[in-house]
């Protein structure tokens, strides 16, 4: 055997070993929050918000409560029923993720953003915005 060779057999499992490392350490989204949004359960969705939350609905932006917020997505789903949710792209680490979503709602599509951190184990959502696609 060649003693280059054994070098590479040592390093595959450790390369391996690095890229289950690296992905396990990235945070998940929890199931409940992209469910909340293709079923427009603003309850469930409320119940990740932070305490104070940057909201973006439509052309209503501001940092709200996490009440507040709730009652604004509530308003919105209540005129826009969604029909559907699809993430196209999440992304993140241990510490804080986001997801990247179409949301059909009302016979139109909005492009859904959500920043999340995770606080006492439990990840939050730091930002919220939902735009009309194309706009």
């Amino acid at each position: 055997m060649k003693p280059g060779k054994s070098i590479y057999r040592m390093m595959i499992p450790m390369i391996i070993g690095l890229i289950f490392t690296s992905l396990s350490s990235v945070a998940q989204v929890p199931d409940e929050i992209p469910l909340s949004l293709k079923t427009g359960n603003s309850k469930t969705l409320a119940k990740y918000f932070n305490t104070n939350v940057e909201l973006v609905v439509l052309d209503n932006e501001n940092i709200y409560s996490k009440s507040q917020a709730e009652q604004i997505i509530r308003n919105f789903f209540s005129s826009n029923k969604p029909s559907g949710f699809k993430m196209i792209h999440k992304g993140g680490k241990e510490s804080s993720m986001y997801i990247i979503g179409n949301l059909t709602a009302g016979g139109k599509t909005f492009r859904v953003y959500a920043l999340l951190k995770k606080m006492g184990g439990k990840s939050y959502i730091h930002q919220l915005r939902i735009e009309k696609q194309g706009s």
